[in-house]
């Protein structure tokens, strides 16, 4: 979950050493063990909730995940998977003996050439 190996424990134990003293860090590891147990607790009574909301009809929750549910890891999954498969829309746009990417339609401005203007549109 955090990525953190055995080397950086041993340094965060003695840094907590350190700054709290040997006498203090006793209660500083309970106080740090019921939150950890308070947040478990509430994540699984806010799975069970919204198992109840969902239903019966849903058997899925063992296998639910919740980072997979985050806005932003949709966008970043579909983002990957798009440029992973190689659309073939962008493939077909792309002129690989021109260089660049072109859209179908449109060509380069010529040197001195005024790009198009609509006064209709402004």
């Amino acid at each position: 979950m955090f990525d953190i190996g055995p080397a950086e424990i041993v340094v965060i134990v003695v840094i907590a050493i350190v700054v709290f003293g040997p006498d203090k860090l006793p209660q500083f590891a309970r106080q740090a063990g019921r939150f950890l147990k308070t947040a478990r607790r509430m994540m699984d009574d806010a799975k069970s909730d919204l198992a109840a909301e969902m239903g019966d009809d849903f058997d899925g929750l063992k296998d639910l995940n919740l980072r997979e549910l985050d806005p932003r890891e949709i966008v970043r999954r579909n983002v990957v998977e798009a440029m992973e498969s190689g659309d073939d829309k962008t493939n077909a746009d792309k002129d690989e003996s021109d260089g660049p990417r072109r859209r179908r339609g449109h060509r380069p401005l010529g040197i001195g050439e005024r790009p198009p203007y609509d006064p209709e549109s402004t």
